[in-house]
This record gives structure tokens, C-alpha cells and sequence, in this order.
């Protein structure tokens, strides 16, 4: 899974006491001035904190200060939720639209209900940038700690086709490379 950043723009106090907290928080965190303030920090992953109205999806605005320090965590750690959610609704894989939330791949005016961990095969193949191999979907999907003997991998991975063959007549969407799968 991906790290998550905080990011907080142009409020150094607040920056200051989080930053004195990044030891027990379960996310990073940087302090954004308008120099440094770029489209590309927008991601799935990246949560900004700003005191001004601005225009993205990534951002969200503190308001009703003082706060108490564990209400400032609950809503912080709220809004990384709220953006996880939004962002695994409508993804586009090639042809296909899943919706990583109520797990269903659709093309067209068809539908394939996903199990949870076929959900995450796909999320995790999609999200890597070369092949990925059995042990890293072991490690990553299973949570296994060290290299298995064991087919799971590719029997999960050969189920996942049947049913995409059977619904979309698509026998190409999950590749095998030498080095591991990779998603069309």
C-alpha cells in the first residue's frame, strides 16, 4: 500500500505541532508554501490542509479553530478515507471501468462481480509499473512475510481470467511476462 502524505500549505504553526507528532501519525508530512505549491503533489494519497478556499479535490479546509489535537487527527485521518473511497470509484483500466468500493469491473452493459482479493490482485498489478511477480503479490495482496511454495498466486490469478473470458470474452486483459503479470 502506498504511504500517505499530509500535506499543509502556508500554516507553519500548525505544520510545527504535527511535525512534533510525525512519530506516532501513520502518514507524512510536509509543509507546502505557494513556491512549492504544484499540481503534481495531487494524488490518491496525498491529503492538503489549507486555512484558504482552493480549487482541488485534494483539499480540504480547517476550519472551526482552536481544535483539539485528537479531533484534528480523527478529521484528518476521516479525510484520507473520504479520498480513498473517492478515488477507487470509477477507475479506468483499458476498456474496463472497476469500481474498486463495491468491487465490479464493467464494460459496456456488462458487469463482473470481483472478490475482495481479486479486487486487490488488479489494483496491485495496475498500480505497479513493470510486471509483477507472484512474490511480490504474495507479499503485497496475501501479506505473506516470506517467499511460499505455494500456487495461490496462480490460481487466483487463472480463476480471475476464467470469469473475465466468460463475462467480457476477454482472454488478454491479465498478461503473463516472463517476469510476472501485467494488465493490458
Amino acid at each position: 500500500m502506498s504511504k500517505q502524505f499530509l500535506l499543509i500549505h502556508k500554516d507553519k504553526i500548525l505544520y510545527d505541532i504535527l511535525n512534533e507528532l510525525k512519530y506516532i501519525l501513520g502518514f507524512k508530512i510536509k509543509f507546502l508554501s505557494d513556491d512549492n505549491f504544484s499540481s503534481e503533489d495531487f494524488d490518491p494519497n496525498i491529503l492538503i490542509i489549507s486555512g484558504e478556499n482552493l480549487k482541488n479535490n485534494n483539499i480540504v479546509k480547517l476550519e472551526n479553530l482552536p481544535i483539539e489535537i485528537n479531533k484534528l487527527l480523527d478529521f484528518i485521518n476521516i479525510n484520507f478515507l473520504k479520498q480513498k473511497i473517492k478515488f477507487q470509484k470509477d477507475v479506468k483500466i483499458g476498456f474496463y471501468t472497476i469500481n474498486f468500493n463495491s468491487r465490479k469491473m464493467f464494460k459496456d452493459d456488462k458487469y463482473l462481480k470481483l472478490t475482495e482479493k481479486e479486487a486487490k490482485i488488479i489494483n496491485f498489478i495496475k498500480n505497479s509499473k513493470n510486471s509483477t511477480s507472484i512474490q511480490q503479490l504474495q507479499k503485497n495482496v496475501w501479506g505473506h512475510k516470506s517467499q511460499l511454495d505455494t500456487h495461490t498466486v496462480e490460481t487466483h490469478i487463472y480463476r480471475l481470467r476464467k470469469k473475465i473470458k466468460k463475462i467480457f470474452n476477454d482472454t488478454s486483459f491479465i498478461k503473463s511476462l516472463s517476469k510476472g503479470y501485467k494488465i493490458s
